[in-house]
């Protein structure tokens, strides 16, 4: 692993004279698009991947995904002035673990099982799928509360992937449904302004009114919001920050690490691919992940769709 250098101390504050254009605070989500292009990302990064049969079994998920943002019929966003009581008080108006949830987003769950490809997959994943299929109704809402309100235990894991699959789709199609203008940041700016999830990841623009910016990308809902840059998303920190990477690569994903509270959140480079996705990109860069918590490191937020455990996830490529 090297270290890629300290970025500046410095802020960027906003305009400074007339001609220099603020970036957009907050950027929704484009539901149409925002899963089938993770599921071609995670297609093209496949072939010769150390990890090629899982980007291949998640390349499923997303297309799932996919299918059930596009067919199933998005539940009403909340009313205007439910959304408008909520900004004003600084609060997100979808968020996750208050919100009351459409039966909607169960069948986006059924359609999920459904369609994933479960050609190679291990038993125990298969036996998770198996396992949720069974469960009424009662019993996946107890679960989607679990997953949303950071209570899961072990027990969980296998089926919690997909329930957040599940749930990646019905809060993106939401999402999708809002405005951007009727929406603020929040006072905590590590997490989603819609939904008030931690961020997946982070991408630096390469386009647009203002390349170079940093958003966040919600790891539930895919809104994208704005924050600046060289601050550390967890504690504010910016003294003791620095950019790791993995020797001999392309660059395109670094971790910002911070040496106060020991964290780090990743960072994708969109000017070194524009193909990018946040989400494929973060499955498919999992060594890094690796180095950098051998190095001491936590990570900021969980990827929702690594909850299963390492013998769980990666396919096993022997046929």
């Amino acid at each position: 692993m090297k270290q890629a250098g300290t970025p500046p101390e410095g802020k960027w504050t906003g305009p400074s004279h007339a001609g220099v254009k603020a970036p957009d605070p907050i950027l929704l989500p484009d539901a149409s698009r925002r899963f089938a292009a993770t599921a071609q990302r995670l297609e093209r990064l496949a072939p010769n991947h150390p990890m090629e049969p899982w980007l291949r079994f998640m390349a499923s998920v997303a297309r799932a995904q996919h299918e059930a943002v596009t067919s199933v019929a998005a539940a009403g966003p909340p009313r205007a002035d439910v959304i408008a009581q909520a900004v004003d008080a600084r609060l997100p108006p979808l968020a996750a673990d208050g919100h009351r949830r459409a039966a909607s987003w169960r069948e986006g769950l059924t359609l999920l099982l459904d369609r994933i490809d479960s050609d190679g997959v291990p038993p125990a994943v298969l036996d998770a799928m198996a396992q949720l299929r069974a469960t009424d109704a009662e019993a996946r809402e107890r679960l989607a509360d679990r997953f949303l309100r950071g209570g899961l235990v072990a027990a969980d894991a296998g089926a919690a992937v997909f329930v957040a699959a599940a749930l990646q789709v019905y809060f993106t199609g939401l999402a999708a449904s809002l405005s951007a203008g009727d929406l603020r940041l929040l006072e905590e700016r590590s997490l989603c302004p819609c939904c008030g999830s931690p961020s997946v990841a982070g991408v630096i623009t390469a386009s647009g009114i203002t390349p170079g910016t940093r958003y966040l990308q919600c790891s539930l809902c895919s809104t994208a919001w704005n924050h600046v840059r060289a601050v550390c998303i967890t504690c504010g920190g910016t003294r003791h920050l620095s950019l790791q990477g993995i020797e001999g690569d392309e660059g395109l994903v670094k971790a910002e690490t911070c040496d106060d509270c020991h964290t780090y959140a990743k960072l994708f480079y969109q000017v070194k691919d524009m193909q990018m996705d946040a989400v494929a990109d973060d499955l498919a860069s999992l060594g890094l992940d690796i180095l950098v918590m051998e190095a001491g490191y936590a990570r900021h937020a969980p990827n929702p769709l690594l909850l299963m455990g390492e013998e769980e996830a990666v396919v096993d490529e022997e046929p």
